[in-house]
C-alpha cells in the first residue's frame, strides 16, 4: 500500500506539472474542462496549486485506505463456521492455522485468543481486547491526514480571498474610483480560491465519512466476532 500510495502521489504530480504548464498556454474555449483551466489560473496559481496539492494528496490517501478496508472486509460468519468445524473435530492447530491464514484485523483478533488457550479463557480474552486495540489504530491509519488536508484546503480558499481582497482595495486605492471594472478582477480572484477550496474539501468530506463507515462496520464486526469466538470455545469444551 505504501508503494501504491507513493507512486500514486509522484503520477498525480507530474500530471499536475503538465496540466498547469498546458492550462497556462491555452485559451479558454468553450466547455466546462476550458472552463475550469480558465478559472484555475484566474484564481492565482499560488493558492490553486496549493489546494490542488491537498486534493491530490488526500486523495492517495482516501484511495489507499478505501483499498486497504476493503482486503480487510472479510466473511466473518464463513471464519467462524470453519474455526467451528476445526474444533469440533478436536483440531485446535487447525483453527488456530485457519485464523493465521484469513487476511484481516477480525482473523488476526481471533488468531491472538485462539494462541492464549493454555491460559484459560481469561487470557484469551485479554488477548482479543488487546489485539482488537491494536488493529482499531492500524484500520483508522491517515484518518488523521485526511481530515488535515479537509481543514486545509477550504482555509487556503479563504486567505486567497483574504489576499484577493486586499488587492482589490489596493487597485481602489491606486485608481481613486470605486468603480465596478477596478474592483471585479481582484475580487473574481478571491472568490475562485475559495469555491475551489470549498470543493476539494468537500470531496475528500465525502471519501472521509465513508472510511469511517467503512471502519466502524469492521470494528462492529469484530467485536461480534471476537463474543462468537468465546461462545465457540466454550461449546466445544476448550476450555471450561
Amino acid at each position: 500500500m505504501r508503494k501504491f500510495f507513493l507512486r500514486f502521489v509522484v503520477f498525480a504530480a507530474a500530471f499536475m506539472g503538465g496540466a498547469t504548464s498546458i492550462m497556462a498556454q491555452e485559451a479558454a474555449a468553450p466547455g466546462r474542462l476550458q472552463v475550469l483551466k480558465k478559472n484555475f489560473i484566474d484564481g492565482g496559481w499560488e493558492f490553486m496549486t496549493l489546494v490542488l496539492i491537498c486534493l491530490i494528496i488526500g486523495l492517495a490517501l482516501c484511495i489507499e485506505r478505501i483499498i486497504t478496508l476493503n482486503i480487510a472486509s472479510t466473511n466473518t460468519d464463513k471464519l467462524l463456521s470453519r474455526i467451528d468445524d476445526r474444533l469440533a473435530d478436536g483440531d485446535v492447530d487447525g483453527a488456530v492455522e485457519v485464523a493465521r491464514s484469513t487476511p484481516g484485523p477480525t482473523a488476526s483478533v481471533i488468531h491472538e485468543g485462539l494462541k492464549n488457550l493454555d491460559g484459560g479463557a481469561a487470557a484469551v480474552e485479554k488477548a482479543i481486547i488487546s489485539n482488537g486495540s491494536v488493529q482499531m489504530g492500524l484500520l483508522e491509519k491517515g484518518l488523521v491526514w485526511i481530515s488535515l488536508f479537509i481543514a486545509i484546503a477550504p482555509m487556503l480558499g479563504f486567505m486567497g480571498t483574504v489576499i484577493g481582497m486586499i488587492g482589490a482595495f489596493n487597485d481602489i486605492q491606486a485608481a481613486g474610483d470605486l468603480s465596478p471594472s477596478v474592483v471585479a478582477g481582484g475580487i473574481k480572484v478571491a472568490l475562485l480560491t475559495t469555491v475551489f477550496g470549498l470543493i476539494v474539501a468537500i470531496i475528500l468530506q465525502i471519501f472521509y465519512n465513508y472510511i469511517v463507515a467503512k471502519i466502524d462496520s469492521i470494528t462492529n464486526r469484530m467485536e461480534e466476532s471476537s463474543l462468537a469466538i468465546i461462545d465457540i470455545l466454550q461449546k466445544n469444551k476448550v476450555f471450561k
